[in-house]
């Protein structure tokens, strides 16, 4: 389903999408029909290309209905075959979102969950791959930060100087990953004499938050089924002669909750544990 809502964004890039599963064609037909899923659904349902791709979860017992389920993730791969990105995890409940993979793998951020903030010295973007989360899922948020002309702020790893440095708020309703920079430049500065790991003009800095499952996700979600998450930006900026006072900068992405679709197929439909 989250597949489906970006179906336009992989239409733009020239990608196409097609999922894998070891559901018998009839359960896959009566999912696409219920939730107007329009890319291909294919049935393994013996398993044997998920074996062959080494994706089996062998946790699963042999004799539950849900044995021959795969690894969940996504590759990306291109017209010639050859694979140019996995995504994977090995607890069925957390994955990469789509959303997220268009971001890392192809720049691409949707034009929604997105916030301006204004500083002395900068301004930023403030977004976010998803605009509606699910339990966990991996979801990529984004700084796109704009210094004005003629200032620079020091890049994380600088010795004597306050380095750029963003700072997720403690919850319970998601985990941050660290955050990841981009490759600084060694900026000389005259006044001084040195030559630091500084950034200028634009750069983008992402990290990963994991949401949380239900039970700590659903206290954290408002009346209105939006999930916000807070951080801060703390910055020293500089020019040719002054350093300024650090500042800190409020961040925030506020997201819509849904919950887990736990709609099943017909009974007669439904997986049968082997020998039953």
């Amino acid at each position: 389903m989250e597949l489906e809502r970006h179906e336009q964004d992989f239409r733009t890039l020239g990608l196409k999408v097609a999922a894998v599963s070891y559901d018998s064609v009839a359960v896959l037909q009566n999912f696409s029909e219920r939730k107007a899923i329009h890319f291909p659904l294919l049935s393994d349902q013996d398993s044997k290309i998920i074996r062959e791709l080494g994706l089996l979860n062998e946790s699963v017992g042999k004799d539950t209905p849900f044995y021959g389920i795969p690894h969940p993730g996504v590759f990306v791969v291109d017209a010639k075959g050859v694979i140019r990105g996995k995504y994977f995890e090995d607890d069925f409940r957390e994955r990469d979102t789509s959303a997220g993979i268009l971001l890392r793998q192809f720049g691409l951020i949707p034009s929604d969950a997105k916030s301006e903030v204004t500083g002395r010295q900068l301004s930023l973007t403030a977004s976010a791959g998803n605009a509606t989360v699910l339990p966990g899922e991996h979801v990529v948020l984004v700084l796109d930060i704009d210094l004005y002309p003629g200032m620079h702020v020091y890049a994380p790893g600088v010795e004597g100087y306050i380095p750029v440095d963003w700072k997720m708020k403690e919850s319970s309703a998601e985990a941050a990953g660290q955050a990841e920079y981009p490759k600084s430049e060694k900026l000389y500065l005259k006044a001084i004499d040195e030559t630091v790991p500084a950034y200028r003009n634009h750069f983008r800095i992402t990290r990963d938050i994991t949401i949380a499952q239900e039970d700590k996700l659903k206290p954290a979600v408002d009346s209105a089924g939006r999930l916000t998450v807070e951080g801060s930006l703390r910055y020293q900026a500089c020019d040719d002669r002054v350093c300024y006072i650090p500042q800190t900068l409020p961040l925030k992405w506020t997201f819509q909750y849904q919950p887990l679709d736990r709609e099943r197929v017909p009974v007669a439909l439904q997986r049968k544990a082997p020998g039953k």
